[in-house]
């Protein structure tokens, strides 16, 4: 697959702007709400499948290899962190917004794009969180306290987010196919 400047430059900067959004959060008890499931959906919207994976994997391993870019910090150790799952779910987020709105501009089918990507995060977060607690946490958590924690919480303000994300696509998608 070859990548033209245009298209390797947007997911450089898309990976910068994942990086910045993990510094705007509002603090809560578990995990803090940050931008970063959005702005990995937005990625996702807006650059495809491909280039989307592209851009959130970077992220992850510029993270992963000793960048402080992770919203509490970085480095191989932040694996064995419960919120690493929703970092993982960042790359498949984008996947599945990516291949759900295609090359759509309309806001329907972008905002099913993004509940479907945001939905993916939930679903790797949660499960890497249940896994680590089981495994090595060795205090497993059941079915209902995870979701309730780990989901519900963020519901109110990641739907509308979510909504946010699909009206910045839509307005923003022609600009970037030209």
């Amino acid at each position: 697959m070859r990548l033209s400047l245009k298209t390797v430059v947007l997911g450089g900067v898309f990976t910068a702007l994942l990086a910045v959004s993990a510094f705007i959060r509002i603090p809560m008890p578990l995990v803090p709400i940050t931008l970063q499931a959005e702005m990995a959906i937005l990625i996702g919207l807006l650059l495809g499948p491909r280039i989307g994976f592209c851009s959130t994997a970077l992220y992850l391993v510029l993270g992963l290899i000793g960048l402080p870019i992770f919203a509490g910090g970085g480095g191989l150790g932040y694996v064995l962190k419960p919120s690493f799952g929703y970092l993982l779910g960042f790359c498949a987020g984008a996947v599945t917004a990516g291949l759900i709105a295609q090359k759509s501009t309309r806001f329907l089918r972008l905002l099913g794009a993004a509940l479907a990507g945001l939905a993916v995060i939930y679903l790797f977060g949660v499960s890497y969180y249940g896994i680590l607690a089981l495994f090595y946490l060795d205090s497993p958590l059941a079915f209902w306290p995870l979701m309730v924690n780990y989901v519900l919480i963020f519901l109110p303000t990641d739907i509308p987010l979510c909504a946010l994300c699909a009206f910045l696509a839509s307005r923003l998608r022609p600009y970037l196919a030209k």
